[in-house]
């Protein structure tokens, strides 16, 4: 029997084959190189310079749109994009914010309901990294309710004219092209607008407090034209942005235990380092208790995340049981962040350490691709076949 592995007490790994080893080692040596170095600075600095290149290197490796097929892209299975979101969070949820709105957001309705053009023209620049993506669904005031958006696109003989704001945009202000969503007579429908069309602009939002070392923006849409084909040709109404959204929120299951492991493995060192009435204080009840409350929660959420990618790989993941993922998985990051911050005690807010962080970043996450209450709600009307959204 071989001995018992503090970092994997599970034995998870053996779920993994070598190829999915490879592409989580090859995305975690990546970021321990790239970003961990940095990322303190850029978060204390809220920015994330270098971003384009960042976003061409994260193409040379494949992670971006990456369990798409053709076009440049990967077509690496669900499990193994999982793998590479768990990465890339540990490192900082900003970049792995970076990889899944280019690549389950932007490129995957391009790639799922864009047409041969729009597939040609875009998809291979974007997972090679040339051209950056956003994905223009949330507005000023409408959020949660997407059909209420008041964007609008109106034909104008051949051509499409489209007005509106976005808000909380991830991608925006380094864009080279933007999948916006709209009211039209037809009902909601898909644009892909290039960013350097007359009348769009992304100012960026500052003054942020989480997701600090990450471009969010605000979409502008002032009388923007646009050729009757740069319409989305393959799909109306919310089903559109819905599934890209299914497909962006596991990428954040396995994301999510990303920022919780960094989180918990720097607890454990640093109990086991820190000494107080003349012990390491790994060495009391108290803190041994919630070290394995940690290494529970944190395992069973790699669990589920784990499952659910067997399923999408399958063809068999449905959107509530996403749902139960997402929930799950970022209410117990965030308990697993908080609970470390107590272990490292007034060091748990400094930035030489990753937890208050990782703690303010989940915020975020909680509440971006589907807050707590929508995902509770979504559940609960699996659960009962009663809507309770209105």
């Amino acid at each position: 029997m071989s001995s018992f592995d503090p970092a994997d007490p599970l034995g998870i790994d053996d779920l993994l084959d070598p190829e999915d080893l490879a592409v989580r080692d090859t995305v975690r040596n990546w970021a321990a190189d790239r970003v961990l170095p940095h990322v303190a600075e850029w978060y204390e600095k809220g920015e994330l310079p270098g971003v384009r290149e960042l976003a061409r290197e994260l193409g040379a490796m494949g992670a971006l749109g990456m369990s798409l097929k053709g076009y440049g892209c990967a077509g690496a299975s669900a499990v193994q994009y999982g793998l590479a979101c768990l990465e890339l969070e540990a490192a900082d949820s900003g970049i792995r914010s970076l990889v899944s709105v280019q690549g389950s957001l932007a490129m995957y309705a391009i790639h799922r309901f864009g047409s041969e053009e729009q597939k040609q023209t875009w998809l291979p620049r974007m997972a090679a990294g040339e051209v950056i993506g956003c994905f223009g669904l949330t507005e000023p005031d409408h959020g949660s309710d997407p059909a209420s958006m008041r964007t609008h696109a109106k034909r104008d003989g051949a051509d499409w004219v489209l007005n509106g704001r976005k808000m909380w945009i991830t991608n925006g202000s380094v864009a080279g092209v933007a999948v916006v969503w709209a009211q039209t007579e037809e009902g909601v429908r898909g644009f892909v607008v290039p960013t350097d069309s007359p009348g769009f602009s992304a100012p960026e939002i500052t003054h942020k407090w989480s997701l600090r070392a990450s471009v969010t923006s605000e979409l502008v849409l002032d009388d923007v034209r646009l050729p009757g084909d740069a319409v989305l040709p393959e799909v109306t109404g919310l089903r559109g942005p819905l599934s890209c959204l299914t497909h962006a929120r596991y990428g954040i299951v396995w994301g999510a235990m990303g920022a919780a492991r960094s989180c918990f493995e720097a607890a454990v060192e640093y109990a086991k380092s820190r000494e107080q009435f003349g012990r390491p204080i790994g060495g009391f009840q108290l803190t041994q208790a919630k070290l394995a409350d940690m290494a529970v929660e944190l395992h069973k959420g790699i669990l589920l995340a784990h499952h659910l990618g067997r399923r999408m790989d399958a063809g068999r993941l449905r959107p509530e049981q996403v749902s139960f993922g997402k929930l799950n998985n970022v209410r117990e990051a965030i308990d697993i962040c908080r609970t470390a911050r107590t272990i490292l005690g007034a060091n748990g807010i400094s930035l030489e350490y990753p937890v208050m962080r990782h703690a303010t970043n989940l915020e975020s996450v909680l509440t971006y691709e589907g807050t707590v209450e929508m995902h509770q709600l979504v559940l609960g009307k699996a659960l009962t076949g009663i809507d309770a959204f209105r």
